[in-house]
């Protein structure tokens, strides 16, 4: 029996092949819900689990489903898999390595909501990925899971792959709606809100590929098992992607509610060199950084406790970074990737990644003085709340944590220090 909730594929060798996954009890969860659920009975289940959505926002699963309504149709799912978030890598190995178990959560979700016709978006870059699960989907039709009237009922589902372009603001509900339908990708002004006027203007819901590959085991094992693992806010197990200043990086499946501590030393093998620990950054480029102090390294990793440091646990992609890092190289760099990744839609985000960028160039440069370390946070400070998606918000999380907790980074530079 694999110890894996969501990485199964680690203790069970050709797990992406159909007949490995159905002799691993694959689509049995599939074939439950279809069979002899009703669709609120399964709704309910995934509200007693505390499922929460693994793509950053933490949001109830059974909660978003229970949005939809029944009065508008038809209805939609689909699993945002684009996945463009710096430090991110969770969804891809699930998709390569265990295939089956996302398709089928997909599948479940569907089922929830009533949805006849899924999507699962993929970002540009993951072609490969997309032809595999082409490939897997035409395997579930031949198969019959998929198609008209499942298991002899009147349900009926199919499944869509939908490439992207390689667009980050993909990757937020609304730009991603706007990618399928053809149109430029970039985000609706809210409300409708997607639940009601989503996918071709009609009810739709938009879970992360984790999310849905927890959806199976959840079904056969039910909600109580699920709480058995995590804490009681933040239930279930978590796939933490590690990266940066560190000595063993790679995917992590833990309880939500880990200490910093045991992922980074233990799991994580400590930092190169033995050098100390500055800094974390807990979800990605996206995130506010944590001074790593031992009271920090020491706190769980679930929505709550992380949002007392004054962070966010996102989409739990950890990035480390140690005392050879300077906060005003790190604010730089994630500065561009913004900027470059601003659909320009609206003009905070479009012009105060531009500025953001360009102070932090001089800074960089050598040729800034202190006022431009000022100028550089009220420029991000004056973005904040008033950006038409959270990109322009993300934008300026490290630049102004890092000049709350690292100010000293930036005057080196205005000294004349070079990195």
């Amino acid at each position: 029996m694999s110890e894996y909730v969501l990485l199964r594929h680690r203790d069970i060798p050709d797990l992406d092949q159909l007949k490995v996954y159905l002799k691993n009890g694959g689509f049995d969860a599939w074939k439950k819900v279809v069979t002899s659920m009703e669709p609120m009975e399964l709704i309910q289940l995934a509200k007693d689990s505390g499922l929460r959505g693994r793509g950053g926002a933490g949001f109830p699963t059974g909660m978003k489903w229970s949005f939809v309504p029944n009065n508008l149709w038809p209805h939609y799912v689909v699993a945002n898999a684009d996945e463009s978030e710096p430090g991110t890598f969770k969804d891809r190995e699930i998709m390569e390595s265990n295939p089956f178990q996302f398709l089928e959560g997909l599948m479940i979700a569907s089922y929830a909501v009533q949805a006849q016709n899924s999507y699962a978006y993929l970002r540009g870059e993951f072609w490969q990925i997309g032809l595999k699960l082409n490939q897997k989907i035409a395997e579930l039709e031949e198969a019959g899971f998929l198609g008209d009237n499942l298991f002899d009922t009147k349900y009926s589902l199919r499944l869509h792959v939908h490439m992207g372009a390689g667009a980050y603001i993909c990757g937020e509900e609304t730009a991603l709606l706007e990618s399928i339908e053809g149109k430029l990708g970039q985000p609706r002004l809210r409300p409708p809100f997607p639940a009601v006027a989503g996918l071709y203007a009609s009810p739709t819901v938009i879970n992360n590929v984790e999310t849905l590959t927890n959806l199976p085991p959840i079904v056969q094992n039910g909600a109580t098992w699920f709480r058995e693992h995590g804490t009681e806010k933040s239930p279930g197990v978590k796939v933490f992607s590690l990266s940066g200043c560190v000595n063993k990086p790679g995917n992590y499946e833990l309880p939500l509610g880990t200490p910093f501590r045991k992922l980074i030393y233990e799991l994580g093998g400590g930092i190169p060199e033995g050098r100390a620990i500055k800094a974390i950054m807990a979800a990605g480029a996206s995130s506010a950084l944590i001074s790593a102090t031992d009271a920090a390294l020491d706190t769980p990793m679930d929505y709550e406790s992380v949002a007392n440091l004054g962070a966010s646990l996102g989409s739990a992609s950890v990035i480390v970074l140690d005392e050879s890092v300077s906060m005003s190289w790190l604010a730089q760099k994630t500065t561009h990737f913004f900027k470059h990744e601003s659909c320009g839609k609206c003009t905070p985000c479009r012009e105060g990644t531009y500025w953001m960028a360009h102070i932090l160039d001089r800074i960089e440069d050598g040729g800034a003085s202190e006022k431009d370390v000022d100028l550089l946070f009220t420029v991000a400070r004056q973005m904040q709340n008033k950006c038409l998606c959270a990109l322009g918000e993300f934008s300026t999380m490290p630049v102004v944590s890092s000049l709350e907790k690292f100010r000293s980074d930036f005057l080196a530079r205005v000294d004349g220090q070079t990195r």
